[in-house]
């Protein structure tokens, strides 16, 4: 009786540990499309920043090792880098020589 109680709980655990660590991975997936979006868009307008991508490297080391929270501050990072690059862009479209 004793062990059966201790495989139930076990299951039990199991059915509830499993769906965390799919959310979680999902969330980083959807976090680094986004990411990856905006750092195409600053390549787009040709000024794409050089750690951007590496950003993204980092964080996707960092989930393999099973440090969510670091990863996702990375690829947020990475995010803002790309978005910060198109405002860059943008603001320095007509920059010239004075």
């Amino acid at each position: 009786m004793r062990i059966t109680t201790i495989f139930t709980r076990a299951a039990l655990l199991a059915l509830l540990v499993t769906p965390l660590s799919s959310m979680a991975a999902s969330s980083f997936d959807k976090a680094v499309k986004e990411a990856t979006a905006e750092i195409d868009k600053a390549k787009a307008a040709g000024f794409e920043w050089r750690d951007s991508r590496k950003l993204l490297e980092k964080a996707a080391k960092a989930e393999k090792s099973g440090k969510h929270d670091e990863a996702m501050k990375l690829v947020a990072k990475a995010k803002k880098q790309g978005q910060l690059a198109v405002t860059q862009a943008h603001d320095q479209k007509n920059a010239g020589p004075h």
